[in-house]
């Protein structure tokens, strides 16, 4: 299935009038997704057939909205179908008009697998212009090549007792050099880098390092205590070169004052990131970063191919965007592995996905817990008919890198990112592959953003209107009528406008930056 191939039929069915009701989104489905809450003993429309007839289902069950109606009768074990792929196999005797969920719908898919390299016949360019043919967005180049869309002062702690000090400095550095050239100064903090051991203590080291290098940052200045595990000394080698303008450091158990010597470090970064004003830079320079967070019924099916066809349009103008959540891609690995650049690729991607279920595996636990109880609750009901929305988010293009955690993105096109399906460390994992700006759809919003503008894309108008203040784009839209070309359109150009610096995220107008950091192992 070409991602957004379910946002073209929702279109296609609105046009044909009947989005009131029911889509379908393959003629290969065995269920229909309620566009509305659905009524037992109500006469549900659906989607006219390839001969324009009208159909009807009776509805059996209450059927709520974003979740699934069952179109024929379905025998027990046999696969479910959503999206033209099975999402499961049923548990028992399905009649038609039933209700389709986790009280007859089970996950089909097993342990780890083993995979045959078969490039796709089918696998195509992502081909997508961007509108009006723009070509470039107004950036900030630094000194050694590296892009940024914010020209900001970001503190860096070694490690989470310093957290607190580090806070005051953004704060009080905000204010004493407000309206200097700056876009601001943030502060992201975490609890680790003291009592780590091993892989655990490389994994912050290597978050830490790629956000200190990221292009948003105009200048960083990096705070430790002074006895954690991650030493200054050791993490400026994590950091690999830097220029001393833009990267300072402080310990703070061997100043007398944290505050003020830290002002100081930071009107020093101030003065250099003054040097840096916006100027043309080319598409091709632009990194975006993929994901979903409380997914519901609607995300594989408005706001997830709606990110693809934006996604398509950055690779194909030479950009890169960035897809991660790992455990939301098993079930529909496949059709990524198809769209490998080269056999190299392949493989990797099979590392990817099978080494992220050791990873369940080692620690006693269930691969396919997912979906949560949010997912459930809006209508997803296995992890394949999650990971089947979910990787839509990734457009058309070639896949042409996997990245491991932490690590930064060096090949334009769609890459993997290495990390879990957690919104705070996914969306941190995103930033440190050097993400510029995060496509976050949800279909049942949340508040929070990343260290760089976290774009809050929703699934349905209803979220849009109810969350005007977490919301930032209402992909819901496309239920209501509104083609997938114009939205795409209207998504790209505010892109554009956060890359140039016209708009602000809302995460960015509240404030609201985090990061969390990925554990796997001992603390002391």
């Amino acid at each position: 299935m070409a991602s957004g191939a379910a946002g073209d039929t929702i279109a296609a069915a609105t046009e044909a009038g009947s989005a009131g009701d029911t889509v379908v989104l393959s003629p290969r489905d065995d269920v229909a997704v309620a566009l509305r809450d659905i009524r037992a003993g109500e006469t549900v429309s659906l989607p006219a057939g390839d001969g324009g007839e009208l159909r009807t289902v009776h509805a059996q069950q209450d059927v709520p909205r974003g979740h699934k109606l069952a179109l024929r009768p379905i025998e027990a074990g046999r696969h479910v179908h959503k999206f033209g792929y099975s999402i499961g196999v049923a548990k028992e005797e399905i009649p038609v008009g039933c209700w389709v969920h986790t009280h007859n719908l089970k996950t089909g898919l097993g342990a780890v697998l083993e995979y045959t390299y078969s490039p796709s016949s089918a696998q195509e360019a992502a081909g997508t212009p961007w509108p009006g043919g723009r070509t470039t967005f107004q950036g900030y180049v630094r000194e050694n090549g590296e892009v940024g869309i914010r020209n900001e002062i970001w503190i860096i702690n070694t490690v989470g007792c310093i957290s607190k000090t580090c806070e005051t400095l953004a704060r009080l550095g905000s204010k004493q050099f407000e309206g200097r050239g700056i876009d601001g100064v943030y502060h992201f903090p975490h609890p680790f880098g003291c009592s780590q051991l091993g892989d655990d203590l490389t994994a912050t080291q290597k978050l830490l390092a790629a956000l200190v290098r990221h292009g948003n940052a105009a200048g960083v200045l990096v705070v430790g205590l002074g006895c954690e595990n991650n030493q200054i000394e050791s993490f400026r080698q994590v950091i690999g070169d830097y220029s001393p303008d833009r990267v300072r450091f402080m310990k703070s158990q061997e100043v007398e004052d944290e505050l003020e010597e830290g002002l100081s470090l930071i009107g020093e970064l101030v003065d250099y990131a003054e040097r840096f004003s916006r100027q043309e830079v080319p598409l091709s320079k632009l990194r975006i970063g993929l994901k979903c967070g409380g997914s519901d019924g609607f995300s594989g099916i408005t706001a997830n191919p709606l990110v693809g066809r934006a996604a398509d349009a950055i690779t194909s103008a030479g950009g890169t965007a960035l897809l991660t959540e790992v455990p939301e891609m098993f079930g529909a690995e496949t059709i990524l592995m198809d769209r490998a650049a080269d056999e190299g690729v392949f493989h990797d991607i099979v590392e990817l996905i099978n080494g992220f279920k050791s990873y369940f595996i080692r620690h006693g636990h269930e691969i396919y817990e997912n979906p949560s109880p949010g997912n459930k609750d809006g209508g997803i009901t296995t992890l394949e008919e999650k990971s089947l929305g979910c990787t839509q988010k990734g457009g058309h293009a070639t896949v042409t890198d996997v990245l491991l955690y932490g690590e930064p993105s060096r090949k334009p096109g769609l890459n993997l990112v290495q990390a879990p399906g957690n919104d705070l460390v996914s969306v941190t994992a995103l930033s440190a592959a050097g993400a510029h700006v995060v496509l976050f759809t949800t279909g049942r919003g949340t508040p929070f953003g990343g260290p760089v503008p976290t774009v809050k894309i929703a699934t349905n108008s209803q979220l849009a209107a109810h969350k005007k203040n977490w919301i930032d784009f209402d992909a819901g839209r496309l239920i209501e009528g509104m083609s997938m070309e114009a939205l795409r359109d209207e998504l790209l150009e505010l892109i554009a406008g956060i890359a140039s610096g016209e708009r602000q995220t809302h995460n960015e107008r509240n404030g609201f930056r985090e990061i969390a950091i990925f554990k796997d192992g001992v603390m002391l």
